[in-house]
């Protein structure tokens, strides 16, 4: 019954061999599991045929792409890293009227960088993002520290308006580990709000509410809102602190450089009156 409704690409062997055993052990006899790189293709070459009612993701982040690879995506939307360049994927494959989860780190929604917000804007102006829910820390640890997001979206209409939802650390729990992992019975509090949303403030900071996409637009297309205001200091591991280091640092060169195109056209404005 589900033999051809489930397709997928893997650029790495042994996650591969695992997916396509997953998919055997849950009675998927003829997996459509492809061993390639999903990235690799034009975007704009992709038809009808290519996209997909129901698309589930978790992109790799921290991960850079050579300049050939970015070269299959529009100027505005190639970036070196993996995570931006799959959210473009996920947007050109996702049929009309199709739906999509995907799980992304912070520095996607904080990032103000020209490719961050170029991609922002057009998951905003021709898809529906009507949901944000902001994960705990160490969802995935000890795969990585990383704090991740998982963002809701559909091929319907424009975005009107977005809900932010934070799950916080169930009680008992500091971090999650590879012994004390996270659990589905941990997001029942925003499987209960999801079917009645409404705004709740927690200590005098927002937990859950609705953002307009004016709202969004008029912060720069920031979507780190409902975020964790009081974070207890996390040691990370190396590998990751060097990721959110570059991470930062790429936020910080493209405000300098922005900031700094607009010193120089005021500038050329004012020699340009001059004379």
């Amino acid at each position: 019954m589900f033999s051809h409704s489930i397709h997928g690409v893997e650029k790495k062997q042994f996650p591969y061999m695992l997916t396509v055993t997953n998919m055997l052990l849950h009675d998927i006899d003829e997996p459509d599991i492809l061993h390639g790189n999903s990235l690799t293709r034009k975007v704009l070459d992709y038809t009808d045929e290519d996209k997909f009612d129901k698309i589930l993701m978790n992109p790799p982040y921290g991960g850079t792409e050579k300049a050939d690879i970015q070269r299959n995506f529009p100027a505005d939307l190639a970036d070196s890293e993996t995570a931006d360049l799959f959210m473009s994927v996920i947007m050109y494959r996702l049929r009309q009227n199709g739906r999509a989860a995907v799980v992304l780190p912070d520095g996607f929604l904080f990032g103000t960088d020209n490719t961050k917000t170029a991609i922002k804007k057009k998951l905003l102006e021709e898809f529906n993002l009507h949901t944000v829910i902001r994960l705990p820390g160490s969802v995935f640890a000890p795969y990585t520290g990383i704090t991740t997001n998982l963002l809701f979206f559909d091929n319907t209409e424009p975005t009107a308006e977005t809900w932010f939802y934070r799950l916080d650390m169930p009680e008992g729990y500091k971090h999650f580990s590879k012994t004390k992992p996270m659990k589905l019975e941990h997001f029942q509090p925003v499987m209960d709000w999801w079917q009645n949303r409404t705004e709740i403030e927690a200590d005098g900071w927002p937990k859950a509410k609705c953002y307009t996409v004016a709202e969004i637009r008029e912060g720069g297309y920031n979507l780190d809102l409902c975020g964790f205001p009081h974070e207890e200091e996390e040691i990370l591991d190396p590998m990751d602190l060097i990721k959110n280091y570059q991470e930062h640092r790429r936020e910080l060169n493209a405000e300098i450089d922005k900031v700094l195109e607009e010193i120089t056209a005021r500038l050329n404005e004012i020699e340009a009156k001059l004379t």
